[in-house]
């Protein structure tokens, strides 16, 4: 049986900014809702990505907005992921290289963490 994870939640003090933020790096918008007052839910798709993240109001998380730090994401190459978000205006820290792959990490507006790995080369 396979257990796919298909959507994460990122806890945000802004829908509006934090949307637009996702947005300009590259991420789909899905699905912006707001069924009743003091709920929205808004679903944003990495590009490439099988795995959703959901930000919004009302969605009942214990997290507060910017306590997210582990985040991991695979991409095929840093650099030119780099180069994407510091053309997005995002303040990426550059090229970590390490054995286990080669290291991006950013953080939205409110401070939810991210890291994008480009894995080793095999061979």
């Amino acid at each position: 049986m396979d257990w796919k994870i298909e959507l994460i939640f990122v806890p945000v003090s802004d829908v509006d900014r934090a949307k637009e933020f996702y947005i300009g790096i590259g991420f789909h918008a899905d699905f912006d809702s707001e069924p009743y007052e003091g709920l929205r839910f808004v679903q944003l798709t990495p590009p490439g990505s099988a795995c959703s993240i959901a930000i919004g109001t009302g969605l009942g998380s214990k997290m507060e907005a910017g306590g997210l730090d582990n985040i991991q994401v695979v991409v095929a190459d840093a650099d030119a992921a780099l180069a994407q978000l510091r053309e997005a205006g995002v303040d990426a820290n550059g090229v970590d290289e390490q054995e286990w792959g080669r290291f991006v990490t950013f953080a939205d507006p409110d401070g939810n963490t991210w890291t994008l790995q480009q894995l080793p080369a095999h061979g």
